[in-house]
């Protein structure tokens, strides 16, 4: 059972393609395909961590960066 929600968190990973880094000086970079999308500074960062510890990653930085489908849009 914990194999397949290895898989599935994989999918949805590749799915929606975000990913972020900490810098050293506490800066977080989010980034998609390969390119920066933002960097997140002082309290929104610290806020956008405690976020992703808690609540689905890739949606966080999804609607941190505002590429996020409210439901009413299809694809």
């Amino acid at each position: 059972m914990l194999f397949s929600v290895v898989i599935s968190t994989k999918l949805e990973v590749m799915e929606l393609g975000f990913f972020y880094r900490v810098r050293k000086s506490g800066e977080v970079s989010i980034e998609r395909e390969g390119r920066e999308v933002t960097v997140l500074r002082g309290a929104a960062a610290a806020k956008f961590l405690k976020r992703v510890a808690t609540e689905d990653p890739q949606q966080v930085m999804a609607r941190v960066t505002g590429n996020y489908k409210r439901g009413n849009e299809w694809q």
